[in-house]
């Protein structure tokens, strides 16, 4: 059992916040409203103040900065796309047919070009990131190791092929990925049993609360106001309800993912129960000494993911710790939210069981659990919206891919805002439809259930040794929508 459970993160822990009393509620209309003081909200008003100078902008944040997923993230600025690429491949491809002029700022590409355009974009949004830590100073422990997904199994392997041949229609190229056999990864990070694996340079590894962190100070030195400790309660057409009294804005961003059910109001993206909260639980191990990392290693701090249904994934952090992420409990009846992050103790052991099952010879222990909730929609597909008479914007549906997309989501959304036709603005999450969410009981016994069936399908696979994706995973993936 860990030392700490809880308590939002190791790495808000590690980097707690300066003690700064709510800012004053602006009384004057604002230019730019941001609700939600995450990635998304902090990006958003980051470029909003190099575009406009002049402007007054104001973030609203219920607790602090990075307190959400922004905070508790497994540092991740990952190449990965925020979505079913099959499904906005299928939307695009949808919409064309129907309007086969195509809706303003749209580029006429079919589904899979239009596709490859996001992930390129997605592509550019890592160098962005790492270029504006570097300009303006901000040390988040940044380092481009790239990421590494490794097969322990054929059934595995069979993935990681499936995973290159799909990637390769949706816009990778030989630079942004490589198979690498055994002995290739083995020498990159000595994982027990792997039989090979797919290697991504793009991905760099972070520390997310000095990423938010840095840009809350930034953000403060250029005359952004952030109003922590202040909940919105409501929001309509240029006005935020929150318990310290309301707050005027020409423009309102959204900007909350796994919390958007906290608020009311009729905003685009929103409507109905389109986005629920999915917890991700993680662990950190104590620092480990230089003889465990002869052994293990990992020398480039690639982030670690692997081909399990019940997939983790992983990176060696700049103080030599080990933090590691799965699913293990993922939702709460009725959307109920994670708090400050205490994780089930069966998790916590289960987390521990799959550091053990990667490396077996390594004695650790663990110094710190803890949660958060993503946002998910039915179809694991974001959305960007904006609603040019109310003025709302929304950028939703990350579903744990959100590090990257977050910057991009914030470029797109003032695009939208400013009435402009850019390649972003046609991007296919923009006014992405996902569906509705199943009532309870049946969404909860849904998610549960389709948890349970991945756990079932790896046992299977590793008990029978199989050579392919067992049915019964085959099963899960469609019933949850995650299907390519």
């Amino acid at each position: 059992m860990s030392s700490f459970n809880g308590e939002a993160s190791h790495w808000l822990a590690a980097s707690p916040a300066d003690d700064v009393d709510p800012a004053p509620l602006p009384r004057e209309k604002q230019d730019l409203v941001i609700v939600g003081g995450g990635l998304t909200g902090l990006w958003s008003a980051y470029y909003a103040r190099q575009a406009h100078p002049d402007w007054a902008i104001t973030i609203i944040e219920a607790r602090h900065i990075g307190y959400g997923a922004s905070g508790r993230n497994g540092g991740w600025l990952s190449t990965l796309l925020p979505g079913n690429r099959t499904k906005f491949a299928e939307a695009v491809d949808r919409a064309r047919k129907n309007n086969p002029s195509g809706p303003v700022g749209s580029t006429g590409l079919d589904g899979v070009a239009s596709v490859s355009a996001f992930q390129s974009a997605l592509f550019d949004s890592i160098d962005e990131v790492l270029a504006v830590c570097k300009a303006e100073r901000i040390d988040a422990h940044q380092i481009r190791g790239g990421h590494i997904d490794i097969a322990q199994s054929e059934a595995g392997l069979s993935r990681l092929r499936d995973l290159e041949a799909g990637n390769e229609q949706f816009g990778y190229g030989t630079e942004d990925m490589q198979f690498l056999d055994a002995e290739a990864t083995r020498a990159r990070i000595n994982v027990d049993g792997a039989l090979g694996s797919l290697y991504f340079p793009g991905t760099a590894a972070i520390d997310p609360a000095l990423l938010t962190r840095g840009l809350g100070h930034v953000l403060r030195e250029q005359g952004v106001t952030i109003c922590e400790a202040t909940s919105a309660r409501h929001i309509r057409k240029n006005s935020v309800a929150t318990d310290r009294g309301p707050v005027r804005a020409d423009t309102i961003f959204v900007c909350l993912e796994g919390y958007s059910d906290t608020v009311g109001g009729d905003l685009p993206g929103l409507q109905g129960r389109q986005v629920i909260p999915v917890f991700s639980s993680m662990i950190a191990t104590e620092p480990l000494p230089g003889e465990a990392w002869a052994s293990i290693g990992w020398e480039g701090r690639e982030c670690l993911g692997d081909t399990a249904h019940t997939f983790i994934y992983a990176q060696r952090t700049a103080d030599d710790r080990i933090a590691l992420g799965g699913r293990g409990a993922p939702y709460a009846f009725r959307s109920g939210l994670p708090g400050d992050g205490e994780v089930p103790a069966g998790v916590v052991d289960l987390l521990a069981g799959r550091l053990s099952s990667l490396f077996p010879d390594l004695e650790f222990e663990v110094a710190r659990a803890w949660r958060g909730a993503l946002g998910v929609t039915r179809d694991w597909c974001a959305g960007i919206f904006f609603d040019p008479t109310q003025r709302i914007g929304v950028a939703r549906g990350y579903a744990g891919h959100g590090v990257t997309a977050t910057h991009l989501a914030a470029k797109t959304l003032l695009d939208r805002a400013a009435g402009a036709s850019t390649p972003l603005t046609a991007l296919p999450w923009n006014d992405h439809f996902s569906g509705q969410w199943e009532p309870e009981p049946i969404r909860w016994l849904g998610i549960r259930s389709m948890y349970k069936i991945f756990g079932l399908a790896d046992a299977w696979e590793s008990a029978i040794g199989a050579k392919k994706t067992s049915l019964l995973a085959r099963f899960g993936s469609r019933l949850a929508g995650l299907h390519e």
